[in-house]
């Protein structure tokens, strides 16, 4: 069980949530916008943040930016809108997971067992394994940090893991499918660009030039690799 931190501007959707995640054993921490959440980041250790994007003072797009400064905890989106333009920018400021509203709370829950599950794997996994280097870049398992060209670099759980999968099996050919049923541990389903979103974010935070990757390199029409 973890401690769920719920960001929203609307008591009842936070008070809905609460009582969902309270039934699954979760300790509850609430915060009515943005600028309330990081202050409650800063005075208790979180392990997943609910946050929704439309709030006063600070939003949420604003929060996530700001949280992912100096926190790698998960971060599951909640918006009012539907565009694949809109799930991208949620992505893209380092959140790891998004839930269009209205949503059913069985599904936040899947959703947050989910990302929950996929940190307990990542962190017993830390013990048994050092460091990965390839060139510049340093991938410390146990430590769970990455530091490019000697700057420790933040990333979010889910490009952690990502990169992680591919500099573990240098010179494999990933398809996004596949990454995506490794990291997310679930059935990818359906056409999503996820993935794609995941890797251009690691490509802006590693690569001296994005658009020509050293490190995450593209197999046209097949997928993602990383060599030695």
């Amino acid at each position: 069980m973890g401690v769920i931190l719920v960001v929203d501007d609307d008591t009842e959707i936070r008070d809905v949530i609460h009582v969902y995640l309270r039934n699954e054993g979760h300790s509850v921490l609430e915060a009515g916008d943005g600028l309330e959440a990081i202050e409650r980041l800063s005075r208790q250790k979180v392990d997943l943040v609910i946050l929704d994007v439309m709030m006063p003072r600070m939003d949420g797009i604003k929060a996530c930016m700001h949280i992912r400064e100096q926190y790698s905890v998960p971060i599951i989106m909640l918006s009012a809108k539907e565009g694949d333009m809109d799930k991208i920018m949620g992505l893209s400021t380092g959140a790891d997971d998004y839930v269009t509203k209205p949503f059913n709370p069985m599904e936040l829950i899947a959703r947050v067992k989910a990302q929950l599950r996929r940190q307990n794997m990542l962190a017993s996994k830390e013990a048994a394994q050092d460091q990965i280097t390839i060139d510049e870049l340093v991938i410390d398992i146990a430590k769970h940090f990455v530091s490019i060209r000697g700057q420790v670099v933040m990333l979010t759980p889910l490009e952690f893991a990502i990169v992680s999968l591919l500099a573990s099996n240098p010179g494999q050919v990933f398809s996004a499918d596949t990454i995506y049923e490794s990291v997310w541990k679930e059935r990818i389903g359906f056409s999503d660009n996820t993935v794609m979103v995941h890797i251009r974010n690691l490509r802006e935070k590693l690569e001296i030039n994005p658009r020509k990757p050293e490190y995450i390199k593209t197999v046209w029409g097949v997928g993602y690799k990383m060599d030695k």
